[in-house]
């Protein structure tokens, strides 16, 4: 049993702008509870003008932890409880991989991996220990199309997606069932925010890349370039509120799901492929099996009882 939605309180990240501030309207139209945590308030002032009942406003960086849980203790005080997280808050790293430091892809980790496992680790106690025993909560990690598959430019952003992807997935299958404590990754698209825009870290070209045909400079191109993008941050705000209500009703969430036209057709791709390859080279991935070891029988009987294998024939 979930809590009911109208006593719902939501915590929500990267809530400035985009996404976070669309869906943070959204949630608070409704009539619900939510926390908007971002590094400038003053960016959703006027939600907080408007629903000061229902708006807690917290100042966070995500890659500061102590901010993080001072946040938390904040709804605890003010409301006694967290049902929905969003790990929203992130910001796009364009370069070649020889043009971006350590330090700056580090600084990218922390934000939009290290942040949300911290932010997990604190609703998934919140979730067992506070609220009422079985109600538990829910938690949409958002994650991107780069998390599935890579592109030329984005080597440090996808590589924090691909991390936060399988921390998630990991994580979730930790959870006792009793618990009711519920996940799913997003892989939006392109969306009209500022991920390409002012939130965006766009560094030099390194020299070697500069060619109009090689292709971190095709791509750059493209990118930055002017690519209409398909996506409605209204109607992505809209779609999660919609899988949480079907959710807390009894529904099982993906693990992974697609928003938007192209992210269906990009990771279907690089799925199809990765499933192409594997059978192209099946047996050759075979060959190194131990001398007497029957493939076949291994999985059956060592890796399918294990369980979450339910697709598995």
């Amino acid at each position: 049993m979930s809590s009911p939605k109208h006593n719902r309180v939501w915590y929500i990240t990267g809530t400035s702008s985009g996404l976070g501030k669309a869906l943070l309207e959204q949630v608070l139209a409704n009539g619900e509870r939510a926390v908007g945590t971002c590094r400038k308030t003053s960016a959703i002032a006027d939600l907080a003008e408007k629903y000061p009942e229902q708006l807690l406003v917290q100042q966070v960086d995500v890659s500061n932890e102590k901010q993080i849980k001072d946040s938390f203790a904040a709804a605890l005080a003010k409301w006694g409880r967290v049902d929905v997280v969003v790990n929203n808050a992130g910001y796009g790293i364009f370069g070649e991989v020889e043009s971006i430091s350590d330090e700056e892809a580090r600084s990218n980790f922390e934000v939009q991996f290290w942040g949300p496992v911290h932010i997990m680790k604190e609703a998934v106690r919140i979730f067992r220990e506070v609220n009422p025993p079985g109600e538990g909560g829910r938690i949409f990690n958002v994650s991107s199309i780069g998390g599935y598959r890579g592109n030329p430019t984005l080597a440090y952003y996808s590589a924090s997606k691909f991390a936060l992807e399988g921390f998630t997935q990991s994580i979730l299958q930790e959870m006792s069932p009793e618990w009711n404590i519920k996940g799913c990754i997003i892989q939006p698209g392109g969306f009209a925010s500022e991920w390409r825009g002012s939130s965006a870290q766009v560094t030099t070209p390194h020299p070697a890349y500069t060619a109009e045909n090689q292709p971190c400079a095709i791509f750059r191109n493209v990118v930055h370039g002017k690519l209409a993008y398909i996506g409605s941050a209204h109607n992505m705000g809209r779609t999660i509120i919609k899988l949480t209500d079907m959710s807390m009703a009894g529904a099982q969430l993906p693990l992974r799901i697609q928003f938007g036209s192209d992210s269906l057709f990009l990771v279907g791709q690089q799925a199809k492929t990765t499933l192409k390859d594997m059978e192209k080279w099946r047996a050759v991935s075979k060959e190194t099996d131990a001398d007497g070891m029957d493939g076949d029988q291994y999985v059956r009987e060592v890796l399918l009882p294990t369980g979450g294998f339910e697709d598995a024939k």
